[in-house]
């Protein structure tokens, strides 16, 4: 009779594997609170105390740590030595392992979960278990994951049995599910502080979030591979997308389209950051991960079309994001023009209906509510290193302006309405690839300098795409700059191209030349202390 060793933690669909098991004349053999739910469940079940001898003990801290366990799952069937080992120290055999490991990730993500909670939710036993059937793959199946319950009745079924790729495949399962568990804990013990008083966990932000070190001394990472892209920044490119974390981006559901390709993931998140900074309905259509235009409105259709208008020959073929959930008006916005994909938070059905006409198109939803808060770290790969910083958030614009360290450094205030629209302009602009120098209204772009290697260059380039609108186009506009503007040439620039306010960083040693070039021109200029670069 083959022997089952059954310890989850996660008991989705324990009861009808194991009913599938027994109906398979296997023994099973289970632990604390697997044992009880299968015997509540009229299974019959061996106790592991009675396999080892002893009884759980230490909180159940040690309960399959022995060799009557071990023994028996990391005996080689093929080497008749460890058979006759076996034999001769009364190992049972046991042919099929099934562990998930204590719920730590969960602990750990609850910030009220205590130090010493935290420690007891580091499993021993099971990865023990799981890592030595792993190494034995090829006599002992492995199982990890609920989702594979019914296909391993399937391959027990199998003539011959489950087949050596099941096997293996089952075991790399394994391997990947325990090194993501010890990444966990490595990832959050690295958060602990000590000093006299003990151990204690980081603080947390006015949301609940624990406040964790930006910069660890050891960082360490489980990725989960979400599917194969269709290539990456060029077509002879391979690439894949993973994730890091269950939001965002990294549990994003894909309702319709053509395969996405890496640069697709690289504009959606573009865009995705973009409307991030409004409470209000936002859109923002991009390409090449900067936006063509951007815009806030009454509601997503309204948003969406003010920001496709921005630049209308640029926002053909572009990626589109909106903060608010796709309705049928916005829906039949964004299939008017050739819309290469777009991303939103959701989409309803008649939005669906709509949308699946355009049958090419990517369409992705995925919850960011948790990055509208703020906070996070990012991570970039450089050749043979990576960086890591703390995620960029124009916090100094969460409040209507003027409030906050904001410092009008000219002799002329800003009106109420220029104060608007410098606000929006601001948020906007920590978007844009730098140098960048763009130029808004209230409530939408107007023409956007991105990525140039001079802030005069930058508007330059954006006077170049105004043209298409009018050659008044940029007239009563304010202009943002994401980086101090360093001789007073620029700031003549933005005067030239008909803006009547400006907002930058401040902190060039010629500030005070570049505030006076505003005052000759009878600009307003807003100060903000914080520089929003994006390399």
């Amino acid at each position: 009779m083959p022997r089952a060793l059954i310890s989850v933690s996660d008991k989705t669909g324990l009861v009808e594997f194991a009913r599938g098991l027994a109906s398979r004349s296997f023994e099973l053999v289970s632990t604390g609170g697997t044992a009880k739910a299968l015997q509540q469940a009229g299974l019959a079940v061996i106790g592991i105390s009675d396999v080892t001898g002893f009884p759980e003990m230490m909180d159940g801290r040690v309960k399959t740590l022995h060799p009557l366990v071990h023994g028996g799952i990391l005996a080689r069937r093929a080497r008749p030595d460890d058979l006759a080992s076996a034999a001769r120290h009364g190992i049972t055999l046991i042919d099929l392992v099934v562990v998930n490991l204590y719920p730590f990730v969960k602990a750990a993500a609850n910030p009220e979960t205590p130090f010493d909670g935290l420690i007891e939710e580091i499993d021993i036993g099971g990865p023990s278990l799981v890592r030595a059937a792993a190494k034995n793959f090829q006599d002992v199946i492995v199982v990890v994951a609920p989702a594979d319950y019914g296909t391993v009745l399937e391959q027990l079924d199998r003539a011959g049995g489950p087949s050596p790729e099941f096997r293996f495949d089952l075991a790399r399962k394994a391997f990947a599910h325990t090194g993501s568990y010890d990444t966990a804990i490595a990832s959050t013990l690295a958060t602990i502080t000590t000093d006299d008083d003990g151990f204690h966990r980081p603080p947390k932000d006015s949301g609940g979030r624990v406040l964790s070190d930006p910069a660890p001394a050891t960082l360490t990472l489980s990725l989960r591979k979400l599917r194969d892209l269709r290539y990456g920044e060029n077509p002879h490119q391979k690439a894949a997308w993973y994730a890091e974390e269950a939001a965002g981006l990294g549990n994003a559901q894909v309702l319709q389209g053509k395969e996405l390709s890496y640069t697709n993931l690289l504009d959606l998140d573009a865009a995705a950051r973009i409307v991030l900074e409004f409470s209000e309905p936002a859109a923002a259509v991009i390409k090449h991960t900067n936006p063509c235009g951007a815009a806030t409105g009454s509601s997503a259709g309204d948003a969406y079309v003010r920001a496709r208008e921005a630049d209308a020959l640029a926002a053909f073929g572009g990626i589109v994001g909106v903060n608010r959930p796709i309705d049928a008006a916005a829906a039949q916005a964004i299939v008017a023009t050739f819309i290469e994909g777009v991303i939103a938070p959701g989409v309803d059905d008649e939005a669906r209906t709509i949308l699946a006409g355009k049958t090419n198109m990517r369409v992705v939803t995925a919850d960011f509510a948790r990055f509208a808060q703020g906070g996070g770290r990012e991570l970039r790969s450089i050749l043979g290193a990576a960086l890591m910083q703390s995620r960029d958030r124009v916090t100094e614009a969460a409040q209507p302006w003027p409030s906050g360290d904001l410092r009008v450094v000219t002799k002329r205030q800003p009106t109420a309405e220029e104060w608007q629209a410098l606000r929006f302009a601001w948020r906007v602009c920590a978007h844009v690839k730098s140098n960048t120098v763009i130029f808004t209204a209230a409530d939408r772009t107007l023409a956007v300098g991105a990525g140039q290697m001079s802030r005069v260059d930058a508007v330059k380039v954006a006077r170049m795409k105004a043209e298409t609108i009018g050659p008044d186009a940029l007239r009563g506009s304010v202009a943002a700059s994401d980086a101090f503007f360093p001789f007073r040439d620029g700031l003549d620039a933005v005067a030239a191209a008909g803006a009547t306010a400006v907002v930058q960083p401040g902190g060039s040693v010629r500030d005070q030349e570049v505030i006076a070039a505003a005052d000759e021109h009878g600009l307003t200029m807003v100060f903000t202390g914080r520089r929003h670069f994006r390399h």
